[in-house]
């Protein structure tokens, strides 16, 4: 039985959300959790929770130890980009991208 947990606009960029998921990949969800808790990175707190939320999602489903289960699949997506101006020197102007991503989480049993 799979269980999944999705986060959509998280204020993240991909890239730096995505540098945390890899490490995560096809770990128990208990392990998962003991790693994420001691990592520097700022999105291991959004995908920590993440996590705890797929595992919430697994036990109100009736399924095995949620501890036991295994991360499957963990993906990032972007999400939409909010873009500020900067104003510059001589009446210029730089473009600010603030990304936000998707980022999901699917839990399963151990075969």
């Amino acid at each position: 039985m799979e269980s999944k947990a999705i986060l959509k606009y998280a204020r993240i960029t991909p890239r730096k959300a995505r540098r945390v998921v890899d490490l995560i990949k096809n770990k128990n969800a208990g392990d998962a959790l003991v790693y994420l808790r001691f990592m520097p990175y700022r999105g291991a707190r959004f995908i920590e929770k993440l996590v705890k939320s797929a595992m919430a999602n697994a036990e109100q489903k009736k399924a095995v130890n949620p501890e036991e289960m295994k991360i499957v699949r963990a993906y990032v997506d972007q999400g939409p980009v909010m873009k500020r101006m900067e104003p510059r020197a001589m009446g210029r102007a730089n473009v600010i991208r603030k990304r936000s991503s998707h980022i999901t989480v699917i839990l399963s049993e151990e075969s």
